[in-house]
């Protein structure tokens, strides 16, 4: 599994024909929706394309705290400044979490578990 896509040069957002071939390369594609950064260009595009593509495109609160989120046992950090890329768990224990990574593992759960809830879960058994 890819939690990471390739980033557009010099930018920390995707591109258009990045972001359409994981919508062509996977059954859904889970995004958190930034207010600081579009994911694409044209969100209707992405929108589209998923519907041809019988896929599921799962976009996330913009407030959904990924990053500050213990995936371990979900703890939630008060605050997290940008600069911190590492931290320890205080509930759990966990050390060293990778601020990015543990992003990536919190939003896949959330947008499995979007997928899995009422009006989603026929959708998702038509995908398999």
């Amino acid at each position: 599994m890819n939690l990471r896509a390739p980033k557009r040069k010099g930018c920390g957002i995707l591109n258009d024909k990045h972001f359409l071939n994981l919508i062509v390369e996977n059954q859904a594609v889970i995004v958190e929706t930034l207010k600081s950064a579009n994911i694409m260009k044209n969100r209707k595009l992405a929108k589209h394309q998923a519907k041809e593509q019988g896929k599921h495109l799962v976009k996330l609160d913009p407030w959904y705290a990924s990053s500050k989120t213990c995936h371990g046992c979900g703890h939630k950090l008060e605050a997290m400044p940008l600069s911190v890329r590492k931290w320890d768990c205080p509930s759990c224990g966990i050390t060293d979490i990778d601020r990015d990574l543990n992003a990536a593992l919190n939003i896949r759960d959330k947008g499995i578990l979007e997928l899995k809830s009422p009006g989603h879960s026929s959708l998702l058994m038509e995908a398999a």
